[in-house]
């Protein structure tokens, strides 16, 4: 039983690693810094955003996020600076951090901007596999592994092109791919009683990003906004396709459909014009239903002036 209950913890360990090591967002669109650092200062205005998130409230253990981030462009635009911070628990991991983000924004011509980005900060893992359920109430977690807790420095990267109808960016998150622990033990066997050799690690894999997205004004009270975002960790590949309708230039109404996972719908109001409230819900399709549905709540509030929302997906 004890090496079953092992293999059980590696595989969540592996789960966790390949399939959701970052905090995932539905609202990203609204907000990109959580995915590229050189967003900074894209929104032309001192801007915070504050995002509630639970995952798959059926599911014991699912993950639950809370972010914040604030960034502005500065020394007339050409350079945008940020804050971020996170906290995100998912089962017997939880993870803290906080980043400061640094944008250079090169204005190619009267339509187009060009930002580089770079985001450095610090990671706080804690693993407490006390909390795990055993089938087995005599089944306990390995002694070295009941309490982790481990930091590491972290850098990310990314570019990001806009106009006031367009948006592109790429982005790479854990460039510097750390280490968090690695752990040596032997099991017994009880059935056999033979003493076997494992190793339990856990690193950080480069996640990369890329994502278009385009506004099309059908008129002064519609707009259209279609946008796409391919997400690659190690050997995965998904893509989030997202339909966005802008109505009267105050009401944002979205569907979407995530590759391997299900569907989802968003709706995002101003509530005035630096007031922003934003709300997500998505479920599994198929054999994921069971995981039960996801809930995401932002909101965003814009200091100073900046553009009209007219021509802009206000993604931005």
């Amino acid at each position: 039983m004890k090496r079953i209950i092992i293999t059980l913890i590696g595989c969540l360990l592996f789960v966790l690693a390949k399939a959701q090591q970052d905090p995932q967002y539905n609202l990203y669109q609204y907000n990109q810094m959580v995915i590229n650092p050189a967003y900074a200062g894209a929104r032309d205005a001192i801007a915070a955003v504050l995002d509630m998130r639970k995952q798959w409230v059926s599911f014991p253990g699912a993950p639950t996020t809370l972010g914040f981030s604030i960034h502005a462009p500065v020394l007339n635009n050409k350079v945008g600076l940020g804050f971020s911070a996170v906290s995100d628990q998912i089962g017997a991991k939880s993870v803290t951090g906080a980043y400061g983000n640094f944008a250079y924004i090169l204005k190619l011509n009267n339509t187009y901007k060009l930002s580089f980005g770079v985001r450095a900060g610090y990671l706080n893992y804690k693993f407490n596999f006390s909390k795990v359920n055993y089938k087995d109430a005599n089944e306990t977690a390995i002694a070295d592994l009941s309490n982790t807790n481990k930091g590491t420095v972290d850098i990310d990267a990314g570019l990001f092109l806009r106009s006031n109808t367009f948006f592109a960016g790429l982005s790479a998150t854990h460039l510097t791919q750390a280490k968090i622990y690695s752990h040596d033990y032997q099991a017994t066997n009880s059935s056999t009683g033979v003493t076997s050799n494992f190793t339990s690690s856990y690193s950080l894999n480069s996640h990369l990003f890329l994502i278009v997205g385009k506004a099309f004004a059908i008129n002064e009270n519609f707009v259209f906004s279609p946008s796409i975002m391919i997400k690659s960790v190690t050997k995965t590949r998904m893509a989030d396709v997202n339909l966005n309708f802008l109505l009267r230039q105050r009401l944002w109404l979205g569907v979407f459909f995530k590759q391997g996972y299900g569907v989802g719908a968003l709706i995002q109001v101003y509530a005035t014009d630096k007031l922003r409230i934003g709300y997500s819900y998505d479920s599994g399709l198929g054999a994921k239903r069971l995981l039960g549905s996801s809930h995401e709540i932002m909101l965003g509030f814009d200091f100073g002036n900046y553009k009209a929302k007219t021509l802009s997906p206000r993604f931005l």
